[in-house]
């Protein structure tokens, strides 16, 4: 089964320019100058980075696996460990970032390893709490391929609680989510845990 799937990375003028619009009224509000040469071009680059940061919301996780989703009778757990994520908390829209671990056990159909990492990518790009994000992964991920079982472990340090509030700039946030064998099978939860262990703060 195959499917295109092309990566895009566009910007919608008209959001653009509605965006930049609230950023300039925001620089005026905390006391800027939003007509000083220097921040002249910011509402418009703030507009496009948002835009980024949350392009999550104009992809699907489960048309990527689709894009790349093969038969093939392997039934051994697929681990892909520390992938890269940068979201933003929903509560101060700050960022929030650290690192990923999927594993799912196949039950007929694989996809691309790449996809895995594209799939914590659209999620992650929208505005978010970590334990919804975990989740959302291992849905995506047990709802497309109907694997034997999937296991979703993230690490994160949050901004929010290190430039503002309790100010703590070493914590990290663990969450996980299971489904299938990972749930009801300890020793093979163990194993992954033991696969990702290493690199677990």
């Amino acid at each position: 089964m195959y499917m295109s799937y092309k990566k895009k990375e566009t910007f919608d003028d008209r959001i653009t320019e509605e965006l930049a619009g609230h950023y300039r009224e925001v620089l005026r509000l905390i006391g800027e100058d939003p007509a000083r040469e220097g921040l002249l071009k910011t509402p418009l680059r703030v507009a496009r980075s948002m835009q980024f940061l949350t392009k999550g919301y104009q992809e699907d996780g489960a048309e990527i696996l689709r894009s790349a989703m093969f038969r093939e009778e392997y039934h051994q757990m697929v681990v892909v460990k520390d992938i890269e994520l940068y979201s933003m908390c929903e509560h101060h829209m700050l960022p929030f970032y650290g690192k990923a671990h999927v594993a799912y056990i196949p039950d007929g159909w694989i996809t691309g390893l790449s996809k895995l990492a594209r799939v914590v990518e659209t999620y992650a790009r929208r505005l978010q709490v970590q334990e919804r994000l975990t989740v959302q992964i291992r849905d995506c991920i047990q709802e497309t391929l109907h694997p034997l079982g999937v296991a979703v472990v993230i690490e994160a340090a949050h901004m929010c609680m290190q430039v503002r509030g309790v100010q703590k700039q070493n914590s990290v946030t663990t969450t996980s989510a299971f489904t299938g064998t990972f749930l009801k099978d300890i020793r093979t939860r163990n194993e992954f845990m033991t696969l990702i262990g290493a690199n677990l703060h």
